[in-house]
């Protein structure tokens, strides 16, 4: 009986895991930091996308050439485009694995127990245009200027990876991800750190949108 009562709090124990998780990340996504700010009138505009898991942000390719350099992409022509996208994340995820079908049980495990292999996602695109899942945010110069930094910073140097298509690039990064440090929680961080209005913690997609002008 014992034995059978022990075995029984093993099967319940990722459930209870789950949802202690999901329980600190409605708590946190609904927890505002730099609650004072409103966007600028007039300054720099930038865009946060939802693609429903990750979020990334969309960033004037102005002055990213030294990191983000044309002959990165399968295709240099797209280096054309006069926007970035930038995301980070576990490389298991981005890398390997391109489609939702490709997904597997243990790369979900692996990431959430911490993984130090992590890249910057950086898609090569035209003018993004507002809508539910695409967000239109005017910062101010040295708004701009913390999250250029935070952005950098991530990036870890080395060799590039070829992304899904010729228009993104994955770039080796600094940081663990891991169940508490997602994607989107990177995404949260960042717009943190430039002084905007966001969640306490975001390791949701809409944890980080919620907070967004719309």
């Amino acid at each position: 009986m014992i034995r059978y009562r022990a075995f029984r709090w093993l099967l319940a124990l990722p459930l209870i895991a789950i949802a202690l998780w999901a329980t600190a990340a409605a708590v946190g996504g609904w927890w505002p930091v730099n609650r004072d700010w409103r966007q600028a009138g007039t300054g720099i505009r930038i865009y946060v996308i939802d693609n429903g898991i990750h979020t990334g942000i969309v960033l004037p390719a102005d002055g990213w050439g030294d990191i983000v350099r044309p002959r990165d992409f399968a295709d240099p022509r797209y280096a054309w485009h006069r926007w970035r996208s930038f995301g980070w994340g576990d490389r298991a995820f981005y890398v390997e694995t391109p489609t939702w079908r490709d997904l597997r049980p243990m790369t979900v495990i692996r990431a959430a127990l911490g993984s130090e292999r992590t890249v910057m996602h950086v898609d090569a695109l035209a003018e993004p245009v507002p809508g539910p899942d695409v967000r239109s945010v005017i910062l101010r110069p040295e708004e701009f200027a913390r999250l250029s930094a935070f952005i950098r910073a991530s990036f870890a140097g080395g060799a590039t990876t070829a992304g899904y298509g010729p228009d993104d690039v994955f770039y080796p990064a600094h940081g663990r991800y891991s169940a508490i440090r997602t994607c989107n929680s990177w995404t949260g961080e960042a717009l943190r750190h430039a002084g905007v209005r966001t969640a306490a913690w975001t390791p949701t997609s809409a944890s980080v949108m919620r907070w967004l002008p719309q």
